[in-house]
């Protein structure tokens, strides 16, 4: 992948990109970190990027990973050291836990309204724009901000 392809296609994804690092990490110079990181792995493997057809999609799972990453390095230095062994019951615990609330929020939104599932969709996950969503959808964008503020008041209820 050439330079001018590069900064064409994973460029402008920065802010997206810096905006889930910090959903993530919860911590705007780790995500600073998190994205800066990301494009030096990006970089460093620009001449494998001509095969990808969704330079977001591939930029959002690599920087989801380097997040987690964070984090687990975050929880070690935190514990001092003391790590629970991996079949310990705290960790089982906690995995269960995880995939418990995930199961909720799931069925949570799967329980909305189609409508409001697709805005709230396209909102959250796809991070667009109020005017990119009543393009798609041809709803307008006074009807989607109360759409999305009545599914999230519902998950919000049922959370």
């Amino acid at each position: 992948m050439t330079s001018q392809a590069f900064q064409a296609a994973y460029l402008p994804l920065a802010e997206r990109f810096w905006q889930v690092a910090w959903y993530i990490l919860e911590d705007a110079a780790e995500a600073d970190d998190a994205v800066q990181e990301l494009f030096l792995r990006l970089w460093e493997r620009r001449d494998a990027l001509d095969g990808i057809h969704n330079p977001k999609a591939y930029g959002l799972i690599l920087l989801r990973n380097l997040c987690l990453d964070r984090l687990r390095q975050r929880r070690r230095l935190e514990s001092d050291g003391d790590l629970p062994e991996c079949g310990a019951p705290g960790r089982q615990d906690e995995a269960v836990d995880e995939r418990e609330r995930l199961a909720k929020v799931l069925a949570a939104v799967k329980s909305l309204p189609e409508r409001q599932r697709e805005v709230l969709t396209l909102r959250t996950l796809d991070g667009l724009s109020y005017e990119e969503i009543a393009r798609r959808t041809g709803l307008k964008p006074l009807t989607l901000r109360v759409l999305l503020s009545q599914a999230r008041n519902q998950l919000k209820r049922k959370l």
